[in-house]
């Protein structure tokens, strides 16, 4: 072929997907537009292959991909089968933990994101809460003011209070990523262990008590600018007490370390 042909015939290598890839690809649809509802068992291993005219062996393999991604989970057995199951909270945990460790995120990254969703998590609070999620932050305000002088309990309190307002703001998406990186949150308090003081612990309380009269009065434009100001006088304070280029990853182990020992 001559060069000039060369250049119109721009198709490139062609990639012939496998079969398994095929036949996951179209049991996932399935079970994401409804076909099959949670808790409904898959046809067997056998009747798929005879169905699609696979063989067992790649069968297996498109449930095997399927069962990594979370959608299905796999029994053995005489009276095993593949049940299958939508993404939860552990799916997302997984992929952001993965995707922190992987690109080595660093802490100076979790203080941007801390700064752009908190406010709006507090705007669409103030919108959106109920009379439980009222209460629950007043609860946690109270227990925040108790638990003055046990860092420990009062970190785990505080990551508590911003996770009650981001549940109070109503968005599912919002929620689910939150409580993802809650984990970082736990990375970076312990970042501030040894720099955690009784007037810091004071501004902390003040702020949140700010935030959640803005909320309790359905003002989001309040919310979110009080929230602003306490999220970024956090994020100075951690920068000028810790490197921002800390990679997060490497707080991790020793948290898993700190929740197995409560249980």
């Amino acid at each position: 072929m001559s060069s000039e042909a060369q250049l119109k015939f721009s198709l490139g290598k062609i990639k012939v997907p496998k079969a398994s890839e095929i036949l996951t690809n179209f049991l996932r649809e399935k079970i994401l537009d409804g076909t099959y509802a949670a808790g409904e068992s898959l046809p067997t291993e056998r009747e798929l292959a005879e169905v699609s005219g696979l063989s067992r062996a790649s069968v297996r393999e498109a449930l095997r991909m399927l069962e990594t991604e979370g959608l299905i989970s796999t029994r053995t057995g005489r009276t095993g089968g593949s049940a299958v199951q939508l993404p939860g909270q552990d799916a997302l945990d997984r992929s952001i933990d993965l995707f922190v460790r992987a690109q080595r995120v660093r802490f100076g990254t979790l203080l941007e994101v801390r700064e752009t969703i908190e406010p709006q998590l507090a705007r669409l609070a103030a919108l959106h809460r109920t009379e439980a999620d009222l209460e629950r932050l007043e609860q946690l305000q109270s227990d925040m003011g108790k638990a003055i002088g046990s860092f420990t309990d009062w970190t785990d309190l505080n990551i508590a209070w911003h996770e009650a307002v981001a549940a109070a703001s109503h968005n599912s998406l919002l929620v689910a990523f939150w409580r993802a990186i809650s984990r970082m949150m736990r990375a970076a308090a312990n970042i501030d262990v040894l720099t955690n003081r009784p007037e810091l612990v004071a501004a902390v309380l003040k702020a949140h008590r700010r935030v959640l009269d803005a909320i309790q009065a359905g003002d989001g434009d309040a919310a979110a600018r009080r929230m602003g100001r306490h999220v970024m006088a956090y994020s100075e304070h951690l920068r000028t007490q810790a490197s921002t280029d800390i990679v997060l990853s490497a707080t991790f182990e020793s948290i898993k370390n700190q929740d197995a020992a409560r249980l």
